[in-house]
């Protein structure tokens, strides 16, 4: 019988070796739901190419030995579109879902990836936001199957004011939003969060205007230069930002705007030269970070002619491989578990995927446009222009609670 026993002994750990490593070598399929066509689609488009980008990459070495292949789908910015795109990625048998470009659309997609999850045990999928910061997503609407890899709004907002507190020309300030719940987030926070820290600052204006439809925001300007803000808070992003400052600029508005993403696509080329000094940009990452980074920069805007911004696609191939190295399996069910907690290294520093809310916590900077020099030499769109940094936020300056109850399957 001793054989036999040596025979199933081996077998076994034959087995278990073969398990420790099972995705190896796997390829991990990535829908990416996001706008190609549009207003809103030279954002898209840049984005989809930075997640081809780093599955090189990262397909190159990653500590789970796997290969990440990128299935884009056109959701054209509407929820509807983007539910029939993760329909039509399931049915290819897809696991992993990224998105990022609107909350609306984000909501939709939680709430479809959990129905789907809650339905179809064994073929579970987790949704990796890499763009979409309404707080409630990790507060109130927390999901155990969404991990997000940007910082939220609130997360944002508390860094930018730890800033304008100390800022005396600071006095009046007017919210103008983009009408969907990142927006509205945004003009909600910033009256909680000033309020808390410079209560003798006044909003004198605020208005919510319809995502990626507004094609001239002279009007807005004109109210803008009539309440006498010297500050706008703006969460606008896309064309929504690049038309808003290249309106300001025509309108003669000679104010400051702190904004979420003066660096993406088309807004650089519209602030030019009269941005310099007056737009400053709250984010996990800027144009002049140097070191590995910079490098990448560097060979994707040789690659492409186009500027890379969206660092969170670093992060999420950094947390996924990780993540499957140490579940030794690339099943969502056991990514997921293994993604709850983790912390790793990334280009920011030291950051943390929160165990409680599913919220990476990271550092911030704070940039300003102004003209590139040989310090800060990343010129965005060949403007001649940067975003330089100003200040840095570790992780627990910009950290904000959660109210989140998360529900975990089982």
């Amino acid at each position: 019988m001793k054989p036999v026993v040596r025979i199933v002994a081996a077998t076994v750990l034959m087995a278990c070796a073969m398990g420790a490593f099972a995705q190896k070598g796997e390829t991990v399929k990535i829908a990416w739901i996001d706008p190609l066509s549009g207003l809103m689609g030279p954002v898209g488009n840049n984005q989809v190419k930075s997640f081809q980008f780093f599955a090189e990459k990262f397909n190159q070495s990653n500590p789970a030995g796997v290969k990440f292949e990128v299935i884009p789908f056109d959701n054209k910015l509407s929820p509807a579109e983007s539910l029939n795109a993760l329909k039509a990625a399931l049915d290819q048998g897809v696991r992993y879902i990224t998105q990022g470009n609107g909350s609306s659309v984000a909501a939709a997609l939680i709430d479809a990836i959990d129905k789907h999850n809650a339905r179809n045990p064994g073929k579970e999928v987790i949704y990796l936001n890499h763009s979409a910061v309404d707080p409630d997503f990790t507060n109130s609407k927390c999901n155990y199957w969404h991990f997000r890899f940007d910082a939220d709004t609130s997360m944002k907002l508390e860094a930018l004011t730890t800033y304008m507190k100390d800022q005396p020309d600071i006095k009046k300030v007017y919210l103008l939003n983009q009408n969907y719940s990142h927006g509205q987030q945004v003009a909600k926070f910033s009256k909680e969060i000033m309020a808390r820290k410079r209560p003798d600052v006044q909003f004198v204006g605020e208005d919510l205007h319809p995502l990626a439809q507004v094609r001239d925001f002279a009007p807005y300007i004109a109210k803008i230069k009539a309440s006498g803000a010297d500050t706008v808070i703006t969460g606008n992003w896309g064309s929504d930002l690049a038309l808003l400052i290249k309106a300001a600029n025509e309108g003669g508005y000679n104010g400051k705007f702190y904004t979420y993403y003066a660096g993406v696509t088309g807004t650089p080329t519209a602030l030019g030269q009269g941005g310099a000094g007056r737009v400053y940009q709250v984010a996990y990452n800027h144009y002049n970070m140097g070191g590995q980074m910079g490098k990448w920069m560097t060979e994707f805007n040789t690659k492409f002619k186009d500027d890379f911004y969206t660092g969170s696609v670093i992060h999420i191939y950094s947390a996924l491989s990780e993540a499957m190295a140490k579940a030794k399996s690339t099943d969502p069910v056991k990514v997921a578990a293994a993604m709850e907690g983790l912390k790793f290294k990334s280009f920011n520093g030291d950051v943390e995927m929160r165990k409680s809310d599913h919220q990476l916590q990271q550092p911030l900077y704070l940039s300003v446009w102004q003209k590139a020099d040989t310090k800060y030499p990343y010129s965005p769109e060949n403007t001649g222009m940067t975003l330089a940094p100003v200040q840095t936020f570790e992780s627990y300056v910009s950290s904000t609670p959660t109210s989140c109850q998360m529900k975990r399957p089982g």
